[in-house]
């Protein structure tokens, strides 16, 4: 079945995004929860004149995205945990603490968008994330943990 995405699925689109599932996942998932709406003819049609008035706002927010990852590319930021002797924090440090010490460098990154490749963090050391800007600009982020 085809439908179009009213807002971001994970692992399937985002929103506007005309996509193939299967019929039970459109019916009883999608729909009802108001995720999506079946792929009528007229559908599509509203969906491309939809598209065609916002790919220029799009292309300029593609670009502030664009020069944000140029300014994140050489950033380190350090987050603050506490420690043992060995070297072990007490707790983990994840995506929380990474968008607070974004906050604090200046950058507004919602936490939802970043994504550390090798959690659980347990340690002190240096790690690294992967931060989404905009849907096709994505950023590695290097940060550092250390003892508070």
């Amino acid at each position: 079945m085809k439908i179009i995405l009213k807002q971001d699925v994970e692992n399937l689109g985002e929103a506007n995004d005309l996509v193939t599932v299967k019929d039970g996942y459109a019916r009883n998932y999608l729909i009802p929860k108001g995720l999506a709406i079946v792929a009528t003819p007229s559908a599509e049609k509203m969906l491309n004149e939809t598209l065609k008035q916002r790919a220029h706002k799009l292309e300029k927010i593609k670009a502030e995205a664009e020069a944000m990852a140029a300014k994140l590319e050489g950033t380190t930021i350090q987050i603050g945990a506490k420690a043992g002797e060995n070297g072990k924090i007490f707790g983990s440090v994840n995506t929380i603490q990474v968008a607070e010490g974004l906050q604090k460098a200046g950058f507004e990154i919602d936490r939802k968008n970043i994504t550390i490749k090798e959690e659980p963090i347990k340690s002190l050391g240096k790690y690294t994330a992967e931060v989404k800007l905009h849907r096709d600009v994505t950023q590695t982020l290097t940060f550092e943990v250390i003892e508070e």
